[in-house]
């Protein structure tokens, strides 16, 4: 079976600051896999090099089986920032439809299914979204991310802004319309019982490695440990 993403060595250092010390890893189609650390560790790094967002200083990375990062590849991925990377000269609606152009396989009735569940089908649709708050932003970057359902979707703390009625919203989305999909799935957060409601493997950064990478059920298996318990363990 075909890697969805397969990482090889691969370094990255700001200044003296050694940040990913030679990571391995392969994520394969239909994973679900939550990446955790502390903060610090990299994984906002990781992903933006994963991405091509952040030039790596040594090592490989492919994505589909492709190292080169071309127009098809991008269309077949989301991703939601830890922070929202908007046009916020735009409305919500003049957003959608500039990415719509775009997206040859763009989803407009889940789009138009999102709009109106999160509130952007009234006053808000015609607003500037430098005049939305951080939560409105971060639901917005999240329909942008899901409108041209991606085969690989890559979420750096996605509902860090989002209250927990927000937070609930979006996984239950992400699960129906994303998980059930066999949608490749990477979900960096903090919040771990968000992750323990999604996620089915789990991979900890520590040290600039990848240290320990697992189905969850597994790796809790026998020893007594909830996942917060195990994430204090490995990145002690």
């Amino acid at each position: 079976m075909k890697s969805i993403v397969d990482i090889a060595n691969l370094h990255k250092a700001f200044g003296k600051q050694q940040v990913l010390q030679g990571i391995n890893w392969n994520i394969e189609p239909g994973k679900v896999i939550g990446l955790l650390g502390r903060n610090g560790a990299g994984k906002s790094t990781l992903l933006e090099c994963l991405l091509g967002l952040r030039e790596a200083d040594a090592g490989s990375i492919a994505l589909f089986g492709q190292k080169a990062m071309d127009n098809e590849i991008r269309a077949n991925i989301g991703y939601v920032p830890q922070k929202s990377e908007l046009f916020e000269w735009l409305t919500p609606v003049q957003l959608l439809d500039y990415f719509k152009a775009l997206y040859p396989r763009w989803n407009q009735v889940k789009v138009d299914a999102l709009v109106q569940r999160w509130g952007f089908g009234g006053e808000l649709k015609d607003k500037q979204i430098s005049q939305l708050s951080g939560g409105q932003k971060q639901r917005l970057s999240i329909i942008r991310a899901l409108a041209h359902d991606p085969k690989l979707l890559v979420l750096d703390e996605p509902v860090a802004s989002l209250d927990p009625a927000g937070r609930r919203e979006f996984l239950q989305e992400l699960i129906s319309s994303v998980v059930e999909r066999d949608t490749t799935v990477i979900f960096s957060t903090h919040i771990l019982s968000d992750l323990e409601r999604v996620a089915l493997d789990v991979a900890f950064l520590q040290g600039g490695k990848i240290v320990l990478q697992g189905p969850m059920d597994e790796l809790l298996e026998g020893k007594n440990l909830s996942l917060e318990d195990l994430f204090f363990e490995v990145t002690k």
